[in-house]
Parts: C-alpha cells; structure tokens; sequence
C-alpha cells in the first residue's frame, strides 16, 4: 500500500514539476529577450512553488495546527491558479505559431501579458467564486408521493470537505443559512470531511445548532472511507445528524434509503441493499447515496428520486469539461434516467484548489409536489 501511495505521490510531483518548468520556459520565451544565464529567482521560485502543494498534502494527512493549515490553503490556491497560468501558456504558444503560419510575427510580450493576466483574473474571480455559497431551488413530483410530503421542502448538502481550507466557521455558516431557510428536513450526502488530519468532533459541532422538524440525515463519501469512516460517524451522530447505514427509514409514508460510498460502487452490494430495504413500490422512495453512478440499479430496484454530490461539476476547466464526460448529463441539476429522478449537487464546498469557474457553491432547497 505504501508502495503505491509513493508511486502516486511521485507522478503527481513529477507532472507538477513539468507543468511549472512550462511556465518558467514560456515566461522566458515570450517576456524575456533571451534566457537568463545560470540559476534565476524566477526558476528557483516556480521550483518551490511546484512542490508545495504535495508537500503541504502530506503534512496535511498528519497534522491540524494552523500552520500546516495555511500552508496547505496557500498552496491549494498556487495549484488553481498554476492550472490557469498553464493554460495561458498553451495558448501563447498555440496562437504564436498559427500566426508565423500565415507570415505574422505577433508581439510576444503583449500576448503573454495578456493571457496571464487574464489567467490571474479568472483565478482571483473563482477564489471569490467558490467562497460565495448560493441557495437553488427545485421542484420534484414524484408519483405516489404521500399527502403529508406534498409542499415539504428538503435541503441537500453534500461535499463541504471539512479540513484544512474550510473549517468551524464555514460549518457553522452552512449551519445558519439552513436554520434561515428552514427546511422540514436535511440530507447530507457525504464528503463532509475532506479526509485529512482534522478535529472531527469540532467540525461537526455546529450541526447541533439545527432543528430541522424531520432531522437530519447522513451517508459517508469516498473522501470519509480514505480511512476508517468510524471517528466521522461518531462525530456526525454527535452532532444530533441520523447515520444511514445502508439502511432504510419511513418518514410520514416516504421511504428513504441511506447507501454509503463503499456499498455503492459495487453493482451488487448496492443491489443488495436496496432489495434488503424491501421497498413497497406503491410509494414514493428516496435514495440518498454520494455519487451518481449505477443509477440504472436504482432504477431498476424502484427507486423514485437519488439525491448526490460528488462531482463539483469539475469546479473549472478543464475537470468541468472532464467530469461532464464521465457522468454525462447527470454531472449536475435535475436529471430523468426512466422512472429515476437524479439531483446532483455541485456540492458547497471544494476540493483542492478553492476556486469555481463555471460551477458554484450550493446548498438545494427540494420542494416535493405529486405527480
């Protein structure tokens, strides 16, 4: 296992240092005359800064003291906007040589000052961005829906990734925007934690602070099951939320099935808890699992309306263009696969890099009409 993580490490490091010698060759090329001699701060900088991020990430998985916890932002920042700055960089050199293709000679400056520029824009719009929560809302009819549901509103919040970025505070910010809004009931689907050293007990604190009339319900990510989800379940059921262990509750008619990350990446382990629910297919039924995947089980086993995160539309390009690939139209909104309703949340946190171009940060208020 060791011996895996190490490998992982080294290409992740190895493809960050390839993309900051980029940066550094297309700084020199475009904005310098020539190519300063020897060792430059400029290279000794991008050097740091290319292994920072890995660096900060294993003192992250060890340690919660403020330090490490500034670090690791700092450097999760450098990650977004190094992917912008690369980016810019392919396009200077890409619109370079299609202009010397057809006899043009473009100045060389004024093109990389300007698309680093806007480079560093756009970052600093998706740093902005991303700490900007919004608050969608949706209507789902559901055939079969008990009369009790009809007009009941649901809040969904998935992927806040509690750790070293987003701490207590945003917590407890999430926390009190739900209490304003006051949804009859609360699901939480996963990625509470980013999975790194962190206080646990503390950062699910603030959910006790909410009294939503039908409670709160929670199932695991995969970024809890990165180790033994069992200290952020204890912490969550502090808290006063409901774990669902693959497990079904009826609330006022309406079934409801909690799925964990791990018993859903498996086509018949996620089978098998469904047919374990015994749904009753005269009545409207809830699936609340992290991801969007296998969704034709869910549907073949009944299942009304899942409810995901996981995904954060990709957060910028190029992984919005690359999560939309892989989850086609159910990256994100209300989403129909035959009978099965799908709402994926962007979710209201990050991960990674704390920016969002293109996505942003949501908590969804679900109101519940008949069919």
């Amino acid at each position: 296992m060791r011996s895996r993580i190490a490998v992982f490490v080294a290409i992740i490091q190895s493809i960050l240092l390839l993309a900051h010698w980029f940066l550094y060759r297309t700084w020199t090329a475009f904005w310098l005359t020539a190519d300063p001699p020897g060792i430059s701060k400029l290279a000794v900088g991008l050097a740091l800064l290319s292994v920072s991020f890995v660096t900060a990430s294993l003192l992250a998985w060890r340690y919660t003291h403020l330090a490490v916890r500034i670090f690791y932002t700092i450097s999760a920042v450098w990650l977004g906007i190094s992917s912008f700055c690369f980016l810019a960089a392919c396009s200077c050199w890409a619109i370079d040589g299609v202009a010397r293709l057809f006899g043009e000679r473009p100045d060389r400056k004024l093109l990389v000052g300007v698309l680093l520029g806007l480079a560093l824009s756009a970052s600093c719009y998706g740093v902005v961005n991303a700490a900007w929560t919004r608050v969608k809302r949706v209507t789902v009819k559901l055939p079969n829906l008990p009369a009790a549901w009809r007009g009941r509103v649901a809040a969904l919040v998935s992927d806040t990734h509690l750790g070293h970025v987003r701490g207590y505070r945003f917590m407890r910010r999430i926390v009190q925007m739900l209490i304003r809004l006051r949804p009859d009931i609360v699901f939480i689907a996963g990625d509470m934690y980013d999975g790194t050293a962190a206080k646990v007990d503390e950062l699910a604190a603030p959910w006790a602070q909410l009294a939503a009339p039908l409670g709160a319900y929670f199932v695991t990510g995969n970024h809890e099951e990165f180790s033994d989800p069992a200290k952020y379940l204890r912490a969550v059921k502090q808290a006063g939320v409901r774990v669902l262990n693959n497990e079904k509750v009826v609330i006022d008619g309406l079934q409801i099935v909690g799925v964990h990350f791990r018993e859903s990446t498996n086509n018949e382990r996620l089978r098998g808890v469904l047919r374990g629910a015994a749904l009753d297919p005269d009545r409207a039924s809830l699936l609340l699992t992290h991801a969007p995947d296998r969704l034709k089980i869910a549907e073949e086993e009944g299942i009304s309306l899942q409810l995901s995160g996981h995904t954060h539309g990709g957060q910028f390009f190029p992984f919005t263009w690359i999560t939309s690939r892989l989850y086609g139209k159910f990256v994100y909104g209300l989403q129909r696969l035959g009978n099965l309703l799908v709402y994926t949340s962007y979710g209201a946190g990050t991960w990674g890099p704390p920016l969002r171009v293109g996505t942003t940060p949501e908590i969804v208020l679900i109101q519940f009409e008949p069919a």
